[in-house]
């Protein structure tokens, strides 16, 4: 596949207390068949070494930023790497994923050939569970979030993170530039990996929603997406 232009991506890395996950996906960036872009890592208060880790990596990249703060969450650490981009893209890529080596390629690839297209996102693997997404649904996004947090994003059609939410973050995005006229185009193709124990470490199979309603983490997710919900203006 050849790329239709050279534009810069930024990379975009929160990361707190996994510097055992942080070089495999460095790695994976590393060997990206696409080359044109900065990494922009911000160190959100971890308490594991993650400094010395990043120093003693066996490989480097042309462009590099790291940037220590307190502990503020994922989405304070994003908006911070956002301010420091210097990319036309956006990507928000956490600790624990690891890349297929033309991922950054087709994603850009599609967003060049298709200008009224603001991002565009992927299927991936959490651990050896394939998550096969599907056309982008407007109607379909406002009931359901769908969509990973990894995905490349045209930098002015960014609006940011809300820092208020602890979850469903990458839904509460999609809605809001929904809203401001961006949409999205899916590749139908498992372009990263999750790994499991992260972020997603509390994913639930869908019927289990209806089955277990008394789960705590159940309770959780039905009060964000209300919360979601609320906020999108999704109960009328």
């Amino acid at each position: 596949m050849s790329t239709v232009s050279n534009k810069k991506i930024s990379i975009i890395i929160p990361i707190f207390n996994q510097a055992d996950k942080i070089e495999n996906c460095l790695k994976s960036i590393y060997n990206q068949s696409y080359n044109n872009y900065e990494v922009i890592m911000i160190n959100d208060g971890s308490t594991d070494g993650v400094e010395l880790k990043i120093e003693n990596l066996p490989f480097r990249f042309k462009s590099f930023k790291f940037f220590s703060q307190k502990n503020q969450g994922a989405n304070v650490a994003r908006n911070c790497g956002f301010k420091e981009a210097s990319g036309d893209y956006l990507l928000f890529c956490d600790a624990d994923i690891t890349m297929e080596s033309g991922m950054l390629e087709s994603m850009i690839t599609v967003l060049e050939m298709n200008s009224q297209i603001s991002y565009v996102y992927s299927s991936f693997y959490w651990g050896n569970k394939l998550f096969r997404l599907f056309e982008f649904d407007s109607d379909k996004l406002k009931k359901m979030p769908f969509i990973h947090t990894t995905s490349l994003i045209r930098k002015e059609k960014f609006p940011g993170f809300n820092i208020q939410l602890k979850r469903l973050q990458d839904w509460d995005l999609w809605l809001t530039m929904l809203e401001q006229g961006s949409v999205g185009a899916w590749i139908d193709k498992p372009l990263f990996r999750v790994e499991t124990g992260g972020t997603m470490s509390n994913w639930l199979p869908s019927f289990a929603y209806k089955l277990f309603p008394f789960l705590p983490s159940v309770k959780k997710y039905n009060r964000a997406v209300e919360t979601i919900k609320e906020k999108h203006c999704l109960n009328k």
